[in-house]
């Protein structure tokens, strides 16, 4: 049995409390190692260490900061077969899903290598008689990173490399449930040349998040998870007078008119409605058909895409659709939201609540479903799923279509099918949502555009990655400055207006 501690000033070290937290092999169900859980005793001394490294990190010249990212990316490209095996083996993905976490993770890391342009500062000189003026962005100092299961490589890279690019150091918690490539991402950034102790990795549960969000040092707390967590955290913090970025659930909608390419829309949804078992916050969860024959065409168009989808342990190759979710309750939670469903009278078109995989009785699978008739007032439609479940709701106009999708209490990403362009145009600029596709059904930007949602999927005013990450892990100092002439002749006491 594997024993995982945390990662403090460069290397692992046990845990001293005696808890522990299981680690699941989401397809067997089997217990595959032991998670040292952290007393808040152990968070606030990791957060010490991280000020005392802090202060020369801080210090350094951004463009040696910037080389250590440039080291991290080379070195996560040497290890990627590994990181993935170990991403998959914990999460449940498949191999090129979990390359995709890892990939989207190293653009940020890409990215970072330009935090000297990023941190530059504004300058103007003479603002008024022998005066300069002129900005400094610096580090908040020590800040802490909640992150989710879901993405265990890229979320932690989304904030962990800006962060450390902006001279920060950091103390991630990662998820419990997959912790170990969090860790293996902390070795690497010792072995580019991050000094021991920037990078903390402490592992634990609700008492290591409290002692985080009130410890004094930490400066900043950026937290993705459900929204009932993502609010309680960003009150907490910022009622500690920290800076706090907070995403929570989502409910995407993507519309499909009737001048859209009905066959593409299905691939589409096919792919983010179901990959990584819907296990994402950009995930398609509601597919909103324009007219009677719209909806027909494409259910008939995704029943058998929905059948034809293999579900199996990742182990099984890369022509794998999709794993397991990531654990027993987490199941449970999906079987009951799909029984739900179905007794509140939604049209259950591909049923797999019997779904079993021979020789992976215990796995935590589920099959692929999919809902067609489905009204706003049911709880498929209101809760967030978080698993392998489309639902299909019909809308007669595209007012009422978009009206489905701004409506909804959360407002992380959209997406609309069609060929009209002005069609198009009016939904990108109506939409109250964060992330829009036109024709593209998970809008994520790139590492070099900013990642956040509208609503209730975002708390805090910075999103993730993109110039907003270096905005919101730096403060700004304003110095204004001068070198007056004839100071020789005595002193001044008033500011001289400029003529």
């Amino acid at each position: 049995m594997q024993n995982i501690g945390h990662f403090i000033n460069g290397a692992e070290v046990a845990g001293t409390t005696g808890r522990t937290s299981d680690v699941f092999n989401p397809a067997t169900g089997e217990v595959q190692a032991k998670l040292a859980v952290a007393s808040a005793a152990e968070v606030n001394d990791v957060v010490a260490k991280a000020a005392e490294a802090q202060v020369a990190w801080g210090n350094t010249n951004p463009q040696k900061r910037a080389r250590v990212m440039m080291a991290m990316v080379g070195l996560m490209n040497r290890d990627m077969d590994k990181l993935a095996e170990a991403l998959s083996r914990e999460h449940g993905k498949t191999i090129p899903d979990a390359k995709g976490d890892l990939q989207r993770g190293l653009e940020v890391i890409e990215y970072c290598i330009g935090a000297p342009e990023m941190l530059k500062g504004d300058y103007t000189d003479a603002a008024g008689p022998g005066i300069d003026m002129y900005s400094m962005r610096q580090p908040l100092g020590v800040v802490a990173s909640i992150m989710p299961f879901n993405f265990p490589a890229m979320m932690p890279l989304w904030h962990v490399g800006p962060a450390l690019a902006c001279g920060n150091a950091v103390v991630l918690k990662p998820s419990e449930r997959d912790p170990s490539v969090p860790m293996m991402l902390a070795e690497l950034f010792v072995e580019a040349g991050l000094p021991a102790g920037c990078f903390q990795v402490v592992n634990g549960d609700k008492e290591a998040v409290d002692a985080l969000l009130d410890n004094e040092t930490i400066m900043g707390v950026s937290f993705v998870g459900s929204t009932p967590i993502a609010q309680y955290i960003y009150s907490r913090a910022t009622a500690n007078g920290k800076r706090a970025q907070c995403f929570g659930g989502a409910k995407n909608h993507m519309i499909i008119m009737p001048d859209a390419d009905i066959e593409q829309a299905a691939d589409a949804l096919i792919g983010a409605g179901f990959g990584a078992a819907g296990e994402r916050c950009m995930a398609i969860s509601v597919a909103v058909p324009v007219g009677e024959e719209t909806a027909n065409k494409l259910i008939d168009a995704l029943v058998p895409r929905v059948e034809k989808l293999r579900v199996a342990p990742y182990t099984d190759g890369n022509d794998v659709d999709y794993g397991p979710v990531v654990t027993a309750e987490a199941k449970q939670r999906i079987l009951g939201l799909i029984e739900s469903g179905v007794e509140q009278g939604a049209k259950l078109v591909v049923d797999n609540r019997d779904f079993k995989l021979q020789g992976y009785e215990n796995g935590f699978f589920v099959g692929p479903h999919l809902f067609d008739n489905v009204t706003t007032d049911m709880d498929i439609y209101t809760q967030e799923i978080f698993g392998p479940v489309l639902s299909v709701v019909r809308a007669a106009t595209y007012e009422e279509a978009i009206g489905y999708a701004m409506d909804h209490e959360y407002g992380n990403g959209t997406a609309i099918y069609t060929r009209d362009g002005d069609t198009a145009r009016d939904f990108a600029h109506r939409i109250n949502i964060g992330m829009v596709g036109i024709n593209v059904p998970i809008p994520v930007p790139l590492a070099y555009h900013t990642f956040g949602g509208w609503k209730k999927s975002m708390f805090g005013d910075l999103n993730q990655h993109g110039p907003d990450s270096f905005k919101f892990y730096t403060r700004t100092k304003t110095v204004t400055s001068r070198w007056p002439s004839g100071i020789k002749e005595g002193g001044e006491f008033n500011f001289k207006a400029m003529d």
